[in-house]
């Protein structure tokens, strides 16, 4: 291209046949170059458009969204006029430097009690689910900020089939309270969790005789990874290490408790209302969850 370029700069000045001799290229090949100008000039003018709508996109996700994401965005794009092919649109954030925020090495949370229940593993390394509301897992991630050392800490409830959030706590401590009010919270959106696994790692919030109880109110089954594991709860550490990356960006800590608070909370309402998710085929879970119910009560 650079070489057809040369010719094409200097044919006033030396002969075409002599230039494409000494460079090595064909005379045919350049001016089927010179003939497909005008198609070039279009491509390259509808990957400017293409990247403009792109980078809406990348810069409203807060550069957290990779090419995969993005097509997704862009084929609901009302800005957009035609389908756009993934490859192409890997190519052009590539050549932008619009690249996804990368996973930072997470922290250990999980303190055990050698001396409590043990119960077993329903889940098995298998983070999915028939149905909607019958499988969920939870954690807890630090949540660090200011320059004294600090830490709020945050827990989850995660839906297996729609990889909702449905339940969730925010606190400054780890006291058993804390997964016990994420998991209350659950019942905001779900009718009832009777019969329900819910899987977890062994932290002793979660194995605690005030946390078994309440799971025995609501009829919920408890379900255990093995010590040491984290493939055992693998996707809850997903969904944590997720939202650090998105949050703090490659930072260390968030400056202050109050502006920890706004942009967890600022992530997890887009994570469930807005966010798609590869296992979702691209959708958000809260548009995942109307579906399945649009369609069991088609069903019916």
């Amino acid at each position: 291209m650079i070489r057809f370029q040369f010719v094409d700069d200097h044919r006033n000045t030396y002969e075409v046949k002599r230039m494409c001799s000494v460079l090595g290229i064909q005379r045919s090949s350049f001016y089927k170059w010179c003939a497909s100008r005008s198609a070039r000039a279009a491509r390259q003018a509808a990957d400017d458009a293409l990247c403009e709508r792109i980078e809406h996109h990348f810069e409203f996700w807060d550069h957290t969204y990779g090419y995969r994401r993005i097509t997704a965005e862009l084929t609901d794009d009302p800005h957009v006029d035609e389908p756009v092919n993934r490859k192409r649109v890997a190519r052009l954030t590539r050549e932008n430097g619009m690249v996804g925020i990368h996973l930072r090495k997470p922290k250990t949370t999980t303190i055990s009690d050698p001396g409590a229940q043990v119960f077993a593993d329903l889940v098995g390394r298998d983070f999915s689910a028939a149905e909607l509301g019958t499988t969920y897992v939870g954690d807890i991630t630090y949540l660090p900020y200011g320059n004294e050392g600090k830490f709020l800490y945050l827990a989850t409830v995660i839906d297996l089939y729609s990889r909702r959030i449905v339940g969730w706590s925010i606190a400054d401590h780890m006291r058993s309270s804390l997964v016990e009010d994420a998991l209350q919270n659950v019942t905001n959106n779900r009718e009832t969790l009777k019969g329900t696994i819910f899987h977890s790692d062994h932290g002793r919030q979660y194995t605690s005789s005030s946390f078994q109880a309440m799971c025995r109110r609501f009829g919920v089954v408890q379900s255990m990874g093995k010590i040491g594991s984290s493939a055992d709860n693998a996707l809850a550490e997903s969904v944590n290490a997720a939202l650090k990356r998105e949050t703090l960006q490659g930072a260390k800590r968030w400056s202050c408790e109050f502006q920890c608070r706004r942009e967890v909370f600022r992530w997890l309402v887009r994570y469930n209302s807005r966010r798609r998710h590869s296992a979702l085929g691209y959708r958000a879970p809260v548009d995942f969850e109307v579906d399945y119910t649009s369609m069991m009560d088609f069903a019916a």
